[in-house]
């Protein structure tokens, strides 16, 4: 009988490692597929000019230079707000909230806010920095909306990788007379760093592609400014995309300019996570 129950969870098991290999190589297939369709409809367009130079002729000529610098400063100004707001909020919840009703329904809170649409942020941010704060619609106004799109994340991966820290690494700290904000400081977050920086970025690949959040809070079609002033309005990768595929003045005739700005939208955002996850990995084989 153990015979015939050995043999069936082997055969279980076996089938359950073949359909999870299974959905890996359709998804990697999948990936690739897009990747390489983009690649070869973008091979007219790309060049040095067009990665140097704005955009001319009623936006069917020239690069995406303004548009480059958008995204990053976008993407680089709500990691810098989000990320130190996300540790901290998440330090008081997994180190001093302890299980508290009102603990409970923030956690509660953070999750829901985790799934809510990215529209939902874009009209937050237009009723709330834009009309309310008086910020009109500038990088200021995308940068506070996005870093309100990206707390979740953060929140969420940061209280994960606290988690993670042994509690007795906790009281070996305090038994040697630290107190607990030495030892949070010292102990915990250091340890906690490399699951920290994974939040940072889940939360930057994520901001550097929104359009809905911007489109009303901080992104215009086409500005003649090349400078960056936070007070002013900056042109970004994937609202450039959008209004070029659905509003443009001749579509079909900058195809090739559509897929080469989301081919540097997707190279941009590999890159700033490649950078953030070698951080990552060289912080983890400090521990």
């Amino acid at each position: 009988m153990s015979h015939k129950n050995n043999g069936a969870r082997f055969f279980t098991q076996k089938c359950g490692f073949s359909f999870m290999r299974l959905a890996a190589i359709i998804n990697i297939g999948a990936l690739l597929a897009i990747l390489g369709l983009i690649f070869v409809e973008s091979l007219p367009a790309l060049s040095w000019e067009f990665l140097t130079e704005p955009p001319r002729n009623m936006m069917s000529e020239g690069g995406i230079w303004p548009c480059l610098v958008g995204t990053f400063f976008l993407s680089a100004g709500a990691l810098v707000i989000a990320l130190p707001l996300g540790v901290a909020s998440a330090v008081y919840l997994h180190e001093y909230g302890g299980s508290s009703a009102w603990v409970t329904l923030t956690r509660l809170s953070i999750a829901n806010l985790a799934g809510v649409p990215s529209i939902v942020f874009g009209l937050f941010g237009l009723t709330f920095f834009v009309v309310f704060c008086g910020l009109d619609v500038s990088l200021l106004s995308g940068i506070l909306t996005l870093s309100v799109l990206s707390l979740p994340v953060i929140i969420n991966t940061t209280e994960a990788a606290l988690s993670q820290v042994p509690q007795d690494w906790r009281e070996a700290s305090l038994a040697l007379g630290a107190s607990r904000r030495e030892t949070i400081m010292k102990v915990v977050l250091p340890n906690a760093l490399p699951g920290i920086l994974t939040g940072a970025i889940l939360a930057l690949s994520r901001v550097a592609g929104e359009t809905a959040a911007i489109m009303y809070t901080g992104s215009v079609y086409f500005t003649p400014k090349t400078g960056v002033n936070l007070f002013e309005p900056v042109m970004a990768l994937p609202y450039h995309v959008y209004v070029m595929a659905t509003s443009g003045t001749n579509i079909e005739a900058t195809r090739p300019l559509q897929y080469g700005t989301a081919l540097v939208l997707v190279a941009l955002v590999l890159v700033m996570s490649l950078a953030a996850i070698l951080l990552r990995e060289r912080r983890r084989s400090q521990f």
